[in-house]
């Protein structure tokens, strides 16, 4: 029994330690991915001043491209975006985001800072070898790989950002 006591105190303090700090919940909003119908499609908490990327393979040519976007206080904020070229469709408009080539080939487009009209957009999601996928960090830290081609492939679906209070419960 003494020696029990300081193991135990040993074991909680070890425990506490490993669980890590308890910080207060970050404010953030919920990117949804919504059908035409209305169904949800996909959904995940992301923390304000945090982004998220929807990532695909290019319908002509197959390459990767992405479209990154930032949760600015409850605003979608397309932030930067890669293309591996300039195949049909892609490109860079002067005035929006600076042209930058890729070490790895390709081009980012940086810096481009535009607030999506009413947060959302619509997408037609692309067959399985499209890949549309939404990828980033959950406001808990955790990463998220949703792949929206083998969940609604051929479908409108609507890329909501949908602030914290305006969230049902």
């Amino acid at each position: 029994a003494v020696i029990g006591r300081p193991c135990g105190a040993a074991l909680f303090l070890l425990l506490a330690a490993c669980t890590g700090p308890h910080l207060p919940p970050q404010p953030h909003d919920h990117l949804r991915a919504v059908a035409a119908d209305g169904r949800l499609v996909a959904g995940v908490a992301v923390a304000r001043g945090e982004g998220w990327c929807l990532h695909w393979n290019h319908s002509v040519t197959g390459a990767p491209v992405a479209d990154c976007y930032v949760n600015d206080g409850g605003r979608m904020i397309l932030s930067h975006a890669f293309q591996p070229d300039f195949a049909a469709g892609l490109g860079h408009f002067p005035g929006r985001g600076e042209l930058v080539a890729a070490a790895q080939g390709g081009y980012h487009i940086t810096a481009i800072n535009e607030p999506v009209p009413g947060n959302s957009y619509i997408l037609r999601v692309g067959h399985p070898a499209v890949a549309h996928r939404l990828v980033g960090q959950r406001a808990d830290g955790t990463a998220f790989d949703i792949n929206l081609s083998a969940l609604a492939a051929g479908q409108r679906v609507s890329l909501h950002l949908v602030p914290e209070d305006r969230i049902s419960p």
